[in-house]
């Protein structure tokens, strides 16, 4: 029975060591496929990619409640998940600067006519009422916001890059898990191959000392 266990430690510990040595090749792999896609895409952060330079944009905006990047990458080139990741939250300023502020929610479907009333806009143009809208003179239909396109590019273009951040981090979280397993199947090998099946003192020596000593002592009577 001893010899099995063993056998199946050894066996264990194997497959610990294999699966962690895998886990942490393809989390490298998976690493450098992110890093060398977001190379091809030749980034490079804009001069006002920096927190005191995008504070003061926002502030001349009149953006308010908005969370500023805080990590600079002005001239810098975005070839890494973090580096992306700060590129997409100033991208989101950039967008509501050009936007006054609204998201696409807020913003209306169709572009106002002249004269609007305000009630029936969303202060910047846009209006979700038809009858308010201008109308497009080929399709005869409500012309569309075309600032709202803002905000589909934006979002499309940050979710890619928010996308590359994601992956990089679970290539650091898959590199972290290999060598977990990677440690545990060789302490599984050194307990296995070293006997601690067979030798007290491998494996329970310690609670059999521990044992021994707390163990009372008779005390003779006369």
């Amino acid at each position: 029975m001893r010899k099995a266990l063993e056998l199946g430690g050894v066996v264990a510990a194997a497959i610990l060591v294999a699966f962690g040595i895998a886990s942490i090749v393809m989390a490298v792999n998976g690493r450098s496929t992110v890093r060398d896609s977001l190379k091809q895409e030749q980034i490079v952060g804009t001069p006002d990619m920096a927190p005191a330079a995008i504070a003061k944009e926002a502030k001349a905006a009149g953006l308010t409640g908005v969370t500023l990047p805080t990590v600079a990458v002005a001239g810098q080139s975005i070839n890494t998940g973090a580096r992306a990741r700060a590129f997409a939250s100033y991208m989101r300023i950039h967008a509501l600067e050009a936007t006054g502020g609204l998201t696409y929610a807020q913003m209306g479907r169709y572009l106002a006519k002249p004269g609007t009333p305000a009630k029936f806009t969303d202060g910047h143009g846009g209006t979700n009422d038809p009858a308010h809208a201008t109308t497009n003179p080929q399709t005869k239909q409500p012309a569309d916001n075309g600032a709202r396109n803002v905000w589909v590019t934006e979002t499309a273009l940050t979710t890619a890059l928010n996308t590359s951040y994601l992956a990089e981090q679970m290539s650091l979280f898959g590199i972290v898990v290999g060598v977990a397993l990677l440690l545990s199947g060789i302490g599984f090998a050194i307990l296995a191959v070293g006997g601690a099946l067979r030798n007290e003192e491998v494996g329970l020596g310690f609670f059999a000392r521990s044992t021994k000593k707390s163990a009372p002592r008779t005390v003779p009577t006369a």
